[in-house]
């Protein structure tokens, strides 16, 4: 899921106020902190993009027509996904 920007910007905020709060971190400065938060944030939408695009091209590629949006096409999807996601974060 994309986030917009502003979304982006509220979350990492929160993330701070939270590690601050519960003592999980020292924060000096806030505007890195927050910027990495963001990139984090970019960087898992481009894997799971990524991971959309190989799961999609697995199920095209069966020898047999699933067709997208039947139940059998939800169950390849959710189960290829999960093995991609799976293998990409060993």
């Amino acid at each position: 899921m994309k986030f917009s920007e502003g979304r982006q910007s509220h979350l990492a905020h929160e993330i701070v106020r939270v590690f601050q709060r519960e003592g999980l971190a020292e924060i000096e400065r806030d505007k890195h902190v927050l910027r990495e938060i963001k990139r984090v944030f970019e960087s898992e939408h481009e894997r799971g993009d990524h991971i959309d695009d190989v799961v999609r091209q697995k199920i095209s590629s069966l020898s047999r027509h699933v067709p997208p949006g039947s139940p059998e096409w939800d169950i390849l999807y959710k189960r290829y996904y999960d093995e991609e996601d799976r293998s990409r974060r060993r």
